[in-house]
Order: C-alpha cells, then structure tokens, then sequence
C-alpha cells in the first residue's frame, strides 16, 4: 500500500513513516520542516520505498500529485508546542486550519480515506473527566492566544466531519493525549524532554504553576500502532477517538520521578505561570482521556497496546543519553 505521512519529519510522523515502512508500505512524506528535523528521518531515506518533499502542504500541485499516487492519508503536518502557539498565534491558525482544509480538498477528488491528527487540547477547559468523544468542548476566551491552537484544531474537526457527511470523504479523527518518546525536542515547550534534559545536565527542573496539574502520557509506539489499526478498520469511518494512557500523574511527581531515573542532582523549581507565559495564562488540573471507545474499535485487532509510564520514562532516557 502506498501511504502520505504530513509533516512525516516530526515526532510522531517519524515513528509512523518507521513503522509503515517496517511493514511493507511505500511512505511518502510532505514537511516544510518548520517544526520537524531531518535528522528524525535520516535513517529511513536508504529505504527505497521512503520518498521526501520538502515542501508545505498549501503547495497544490504537489499536495495533488502525491495524493493521486497514495492510498491513504495520515495528516500530522500542525504547529504544535504551547511555546510556539503563544510566541506565533497567527502561524498556528493559518497553519492548521489551512494546511488540513487543503489535505481534504486534495484527499475529497479521490475519495480518499485520510486520518485527521486533533488533540485533547480541544477540550478545553472542561473538569468533566475523564473526557469523552462526545463531550462539549468549553475553549476559553479569544483574547488568550494560548486558547488559539486548540479553536484551530476543533475547527479542523468539524470541517473534516462536514467533509464526511456532505461529500462521504471517509474521515477519522484522533486527539492525542500527550505523547512523548524518543525524538520529542522540548524546544516547543514538551514537558518530558525538557524535564529529563534538564536532568541530565544537573540543571534546575523547571516545573510551572504549582506542579498539581495532572496528565496522562503515552508512549508513541503505542500511538502508532493504534491509528495504524484504525486507518485499517471500516467501522473507524466518520468516528473521532481519543488517543493516550489512564495512568495520570501530577507534574510535580513526573518532575521527582525523572529526577529519581536519572539519578540526577537537580533541584526542581516552580515557576509562576505569568514568568512562563503571557499574562493571565490559562491550565487544565486534569487532562484525563476515556479511551473506552478506542479500546473497544481496537478489540478485534488486540487491543489498546500499554507501555507503563516507568518503563517509557527509561527508554526515553536511554535515548537521550545516546
């Protein structure tokens, strides 16, 4: 099967442009690199089935010309980390909302089926948790450009489910969990990379706010490995599934348990939200996903795979020790 992988030098996009590849696909990529690195692919471009754009995916004619050769469409290509939105709101927006409207435009000539990447950030501001599929969405006010990524992706979604209902453009959509893994950069304000980083180099762990919000992190192969199935699976058409672990923790303890992996003598400091981003910068306590649903679609096919937090949290270590 011939496979497009958008924004395929990123971090989750490389993991999955590895893993097609591992399975006999042929894997084209689309990525301006304006978030993604080269060096995230580089072992894959001996592969004679792996073929590199350099290019945006607004560019028309090569969006066409690639989707014509393709059999399905992973959409990651997205402006992604807290610091990026906060720093380039209007690059956000036009990246997302115009990149995904031309990846359904392109992907809708072909009846395509194309997996849309959203996030649980569109949740919002919601304390009902866990949070399912079907949940309001509760985004917060517009003079917070913090809010800007998760309004542009919710609104990713609806133009991806009004492609489905008016043009039968076989759609599914997932909102990651805050994945981590080998290859992540904390440069766009990731926690885990920028937390064990800090780690290992004895500088002070920088925890922001008071270190009780809570999330759940997931291991990327198990990421991988679970859209992989749904882009496999007829019944997934038209469906929005959340993606990520159960296994919650606070800040504060990933902060002390990355401290305790890696031996390290860092002292963990707590920084105001006001120091680390714009005034009036807006949290979620809990970020806890209800993943019954994916759980269930997964069932024929094995199931939702788990890696322990634990045994994530050392491999991501090893990697970066490397």
């Amino acid at each position: 099967m011939n496979v497009l992988v958008t924004g395929g030098c990123g971090f989750i996009g490389s993991h999955l442009a590895e893993k097609l590849l591992s399975i006999g696909h042929e894997v084209y990529i689309i990525d301006d690199l304006s978030t993604g690195s080269i060096n995230n692919i580089k072992h894959l471009q001996t592969n004679p089935k792996f073929h590199l754009n350099k290019d945006t995916i607004t560019n028309d004619s090569l969006l066409s010309s690639i989707v014509d050769k393709v059999d399905i469409i992973y959409h990651l290509a997205a402006a992604v980390g807290v610091q990026l939105v906060m720093k380039s709101p209007i690059r956000t927006i036009e990246t997302n909302v115009h990149g995904t409207e031309a990846v359904l435009k392109a992907t809708s000539k072909q009846n395509k089926k194309v997996l849309i990447a959203s996030t649980s950030e569109v949740y919002g501001k919601s304390e009902k948790v866990p949070y399912k599929e079907d949940d309001n969405l509760l985004i917060g006010a517009s003079t917070l450009g913090r809010w800007s990524y998760a309004c542009s992706k919710a609104l990713d979604e609806f133009l991806a489910m009004a492609y489905w209902k008016e043009k039968k453009l076989p759609v599914v959509i997932t909102r990651f969990f805050n994945t981590i893994g080998p290859r992540q950069t904390g440069q766009y304000g990731m926690v885990v990379p920028r937390f064990i980083k800090q780690a290992l180099s004895g500088k002070p762990i920088t925890v922001y706010g008071d270190g009780k919000q809570a999330r759940c992190f997931t291991y990327v192969e198990n990421v991988v490995n679970a859209i992989i199935s749904l882009m496999e699976n007829k019944e997934s058409i038209g469906q929005v599934f959340n993606i990520g672990s159960t296994e919650e923790i606070s800040i504060e303890n990933l902060a002390k348990k990355i401290k305790q992996l890696t031996s390290s003598s860092s002292e963990i400091v707590y920084i105001p939200y006001e120091q680390a981003h714009e005034h009036g910068f807006e949290d979620m306590r809990r970020r806890i996903p209800d993943i019954s649903k994916l759980s269930g679609m997964l069932s024929k096919t094995g199931g939702f795979p788990k890696h322990g937090l634990d045994e994530t949290l050392k491999l991501i270590i090893k990697n970066f020790k490397l």
